[in-house]
C-alpha cells in the first residue's frame, strides 16, 4: 500500500500543478478532476474508504460538474462553439487520460493486494465521521455550507442577464 500511496500522491501533486498552470479553464478542470481522484486514492490507501468515496462523489462528481456548467454558461456565442471544438479534440485529453489510467491501475492493484484491508481499529468508519461532523466540528460544517451558498448566489449573479426588454414596449 505504500507504493500506491506514493504514486497516487505524485499524480495528485503533478495534476494540481498542471491545473494551476493552465490558461484554459476547461484544461484546468480536467487536471483538477484527476487531482481529486488521486487524492481519493490516497485516502483509500490510508485506510479511509468512506472519505475516498465522499471525495469522488462530492468533489470529483458534483463540484467539478458545477464548475464545468458555469464555464459553459459564461462562454456563450459563436466564439464559444469554436472553442468547444478545440476543447473536444483528442490531443487535449491525452495527458489527463494517461494520469487517470495510471490511477485506475493503482486502484486495481490496491484492491487485489493481500494486505489491502487494514486492521479494524485503523479504518475510519461512518460513525467516526458523523460524530466528528456533528460534534465538535458542527460550526465549521455550517460555515462551509454558508460559503457554498454564497458561491451559488455569486454564480447566479454572474449568469443572470436581467429582464428581457423588447423594443417598442413600455414597462
Amino acid at each position: 500500500m505504500n507504493a500506491v500511496f506514493y504514486m497516487a500522491s505524485a499524480v495528485a501533486i503533478l495534476a494540481t500543478l498542471l491545473a494551476i498552470s493552465r490558461r484554459e479553464a476547461v484544461h484546468a478542470l480536467l487536471y483538477l478532476i484527476v487531482s481529486l481522484l488521486a487524492v481519493a486514492l490516497v485516502f483509500f490507501a490510508l485506510g479511509a474508504p468512506l472519505i475516498a468515496a465522499m471525495e469522488v462523489i462530492v468533489y470529483a462528481g458534483a463540484i467539478v460538474i458545477l464548475f464545468i456548467f458555469v464555464v459553459m454558461m459564461l462562454n456563450l456565442g459563436e466564439v464559444a462553439r469554436e472553442q468547444e471544438n478545440v476543447w473536444l479534440s483528442p490531443g487535449i485529453w491525452r495527458v489527463p487520460g494517461i494520469m487517470a489510467l495510471l490511477l485506475t491501475g493503482l486502484l486495481v492493484y490496491a484492491l487485489f493486494q493481500e494486505d489491502r484491508w487494514l486492521p479494524v481499529d485503523r479504518v475510519v468508519d461512518i460513525k467516526v465521521v458523523a460524530a466528528s461532523l456533528f460534534g465538535p466540528y458542527v460550526l465549521m460544517v455550517e460555515l462551509a455550507s454558508i460559503l457554498l451558498l454564497a458561491g451559488l448566489v455569486g454564480a447566479y449573479y454572474l449568469v443572470w442577464r436581467g429582464p428581457i426588454r423588447r423594443p417598442g414596449r413600455r414597462d
